[in-house]
């Protein structure tokens, strides 16, 4: 491989929406980002991610074979997303450094130190012979921090460097904050807020057979239900303070029906748009207590697609301008994928990837474990 001032790292990632892997390709100049190379979205087997959604949800006990098989079955879907990613891009695989992955979360529960994230390395060392980096959350979980969320570190790194105060907000299934200070100095929190995506499409998907609610319409067509809300609202989560992360285990349809029984009662599009107005009052009631002065939101995740979901978002917080990151650069389908292949970096280059003010942990490490090219 030629010497070049930049180094190619890839980046895997799949998160509760568990609608398929991300891959990036991208160059880090030293330990700072420098370009995005190439994307592309890689799907699960429609039967894999039935079951792997029906785990993840539900949390049934399932037996030792069927685990293993699982492990296995992500593993492979994840190199072969770098796989088609590398074609795609028409990348020689010697010019990759590193490969991040994130693997599939299962389960997470970080206060109880328990996350439990599945797809075997291994399979993508086989598959492209570049050294991979995995199972980044579980030193800071050991360390005594939540282990989640990791991606306010990258958050920090890409956005923080501003005059303006600033929150990060992640959609993906679970709502999480990155709180920025102006200036970019290093008083950084975040953490999950709440529900998004995850909900609303387990609603969705019971209601239209569509897996989620495309651009918002469902939701819009309905008028948000206040005794339903009031009920969500009331759950103990959104009280307590950070640093606390969760997971679509917790907030899940199951949920809603158990805090209010009557939600059955209602009009599907009226559940909808209150499932929504959840999502937004839970994310600005978090970024009004954590930073009054917060100027602009840069969204990411796939709920920047739900055009519904901003515009209500614009219209709670009328003080603050709201942005998807891709004015500040990168597409907001792309940042989870990129901050894994920014993690599997500083693990190579020996610096810290979590940051203790949002995790918790008691200091902050290089994470995770790195399998050697083959």
């Amino acid at each position: 491989m030629p010497e070049t001032a930049a180094e190619r790292y890839v980046g895997l990632m799949s998160g509760t929406s568990l609608d398929g892997i991300d891959g990036v390709i991208v160059e880090f100049d030293g330990d700072r980002f420098a370009a995005l190379v190439g994307q592309l979205h890689h799907p699960y087997p429609a039967p894999l991610r039935r079951r792997l959604l029906e785990i993840s949800i539900d949390q049934p006990a399932i037996m030792l074979r069927e685990f293993t098989a699982l492990d296995v079955a992500i593993g492979q879907a994840f190199a072969d997303a770098a796989v088609a990613l590398l074609d795609h891009c028409r990348v020689d695989p010697s010019t990759i450094k590193a490969i991040g992955s994130h693997g599939q979360t299962m389960f997470h529960d970080g206060a109880a130190g328990q996350t439990l994230q599945m797809g075997d390395a291994s399979r993508i060392v086989a598959a492209t012979g570049i050294a991979t980096v995995a199972d980044f959350r579980r030193l800071d979980v050991a360390l005594g921090g939540q282990g989640a969320p990791l991606v306010p570190a990258f958050h920090h790194a890409l956005f923080s460097h501003a005059t303006e105060a600033r929150c990060a907000l992640n959609l993906g299934g679970i709502a999480n904050i990155t709180v920025l200070p102006a200036g970019g100095n290093d008083a950084v929190i975040g953490f999950d807020t709440g529900p998004a995506n995850g909900l609303m499409d387990e609603w969705t998907q019971r209601c239209t057979g569509q897996p989620y609610d495309e651009g918002g319409v469902f939701a819009a067509r309905g008028i948000p239900d206040e005794a339903l809300l009031a009920a969500l609202l009331a759950d103990p989560y959104f009280a307590l303070p950070a640093p606390k992360s969760t997971g679509r285990d917790y907030f899940r349809l199951g949920w809603a029906l158990q805090r209010y029984p009557a939600l059955l009662q209602l009009k599907p599009e009226d559940v909808q748009a209150s499932l929504a107005q959840l999502t937004v009052r839970s994310i600005v009631t978090a970024v009004r207590a954590a930073q009054t002065e917060t100027a602009r939101l840069i969204v990411c995740g796939g709920g920047a697609r739900n055009v519904h979901l901003l515009e209500q978002l614009a219209e709670a917080l009328p003080e603050v301008a709201i942005d998807t990151s891709a004015a500040c650069g990168l597409a907001p389908d792309v940042i989870e994928a990129t901050a894994f292949a920014w993690l599997a970096m500083r693990r190579l280059r020996g610096l810290p990837g979590n940051l203790p003010s949002v995790t918790g942990a008691r200091r902050a490490v290089p994470l995770g474990s790195v399998l050697l090219g083959a």
